[in-house]
């Protein structure tokens, strides 16, 4: 269609309404025939998910609203419309947010109703409702998935900025620090949300209503290597499994082995859960030996290049540091990158991981207060 020419006049070409109230004339319409011909061959590859977005359709969307009806009478049971999405010009971060939707909600919607089947009636007289990446709450019916796409962390967002300034009366602006497992999400409150509408995760425009999250790839598990004479952390998760060293499951070196080779974790504070019939603590010895192992390989580094040989636990606090200056930087975007003074803000950290990372971050950055929620690693599920 884009290399279509022709003189456009009231007598060649029709001219419709659009949603602006503008005219807007029809160059080529759709061929019903081609539609319902490619999406059968789409539907017979296996595919049950779509995802439609034509260039104009956030001033006529009429063409997508055909497409739509040819492909649910075909059998698609799921189909994204980008003018339902954003009515928004940009067509690729439409296009790109619409592919995601697509692909998510049928996952979102099959938990939904295996999490309904499971309730007498089916909430039918409850009110059941959903976090979204905003930070606020919708109907499980209007929940999809370029609703959910940061709706966790937001929770912990809600959550934190609600618990700091009622619970303790805190007047500062407050930083939101939430290290997971795979992980690091910061964020910025001062009496209200931040929001944005536009966002790239894993290279994927996201264009919908979100707060103003900034991810890193660092947390608990992400991964420990030695490269070309400098400590590498991540972005490579070791994940829930096999996790760590520590986690008995023949696991990778992480953040989190690090911490319990430094004594800031305890193992005797910890269920014992862990190894092939999980019922085994955390295996501080095999993370020695893992250490050392890779001591080798850097203290011959050292000596090749008239450095000092390191110990276990210094190579341990190396990557430690490598991961707090990761996680310092998306803190320093939104602060100082704005314009704001960072010493005058409060550290409220929370996630499974935060605490461990909390006052060397706070340290790094000039913070002098920290924050830490008693339920800090469950903000995303008791966020009022």
């Amino acid at each position: 269609m884009f290399n279509e020419q022709c003189e456009i006049t009231k007598n060649d070409i029709p001219f419709v309404d659009a949603i602006t109230g503008d005219k807007v004339g029809i160059l080529k319409r759709v061929c019903l025939e081609d539609v319902r011909r490619d999406l059968k061959k789409i539907f017979e590859s296996g595919i049950r998910s779509l995802a439609i977005a034509f260039v104009h359709s956030y001033l006529y969307p009429e063409h997508e609203l055909i497409v739509e009806k040819i492909a649910k009478e075909i059998g698609f049971t799921h189909v994204t419309l980008s003018h339902r999405i954003m009515k928004m010009i940009r067509y690729v971060p439409r296009g790109m947010t619409s592919i995601t939707d697509a692909y998510l909600t049928p996952h979102i919607q099959a938990y939904i109703d295996s999490f309904l089947s499971n309730f007498k009636g089916n909430f039918d007289q409850k009110k059941l409702l959903f976090m979204q990446s905003d930070g606020g709450l919708t109907n499980v019916s209007n929940f999809s998935g370029c609703r959910s796409i940061l709706s966790g962390p937001a929770g912990g967002v809600v959550g934190y900025a609600l618990t700091t300034v009622n619970d303790i009366g805190i007047d500062k602006p407050i930083i939101g620090f939430d290290m997971g497992g795979t992980s690091t999400d910061v964020s910025r409150y001062n009496g209200k949300l931040e929001h944005k509408f536009e966002s790239k995760i894993a290279d994927v425009i996201i264009q919908y209503p979100q707060l103003d999250i900034h991810t890193v790839a660092a947390g608990g598990g992400s991964r420990l290597y030695f490269r070309n004479g400098l400590f590498v952390v991540g972005p490579e998760s070791s994940g829930s499994y096999p996790g760590p060293i520590c986690y008995r499951n023949n696991g990778y070196l992480s953040v989190t082995d690090a911490n319990l080779c430094l004594g800031r974790l305890l193992p005797d504070y910890f269920p014992k859960i862990f190894g092939p019939d999980k019922n085994q603590g955390l295996d501080r010895e095999a993370v020695i030996k893992e250490f050392t192992v890779l001591s080798a390989k850097v203290n011959e580094f050292c000596r090749n290049n008239g450095r000092k040989e390191m110990t276990v636990e210094e190579i341990a606090l190396g990557f430690i540091m490598v991961a707090n200056e990761a996680m310092c930087r998306p803190i320093r975007s939104i602060t100082q990158g704005k314009g704001y003074d960072i010493k005058k803000h409060v550290l409220t950290c929370f996630g499974g991981a935060g605490g461990q990372h909390a006052c060397a971050i706070a340290r790094s950055l000039g913070i002098e207060q920290i924050f830490i929620h008693k339920y800090s690693g469950m903000f995303f599920i008791v966020s009022p």
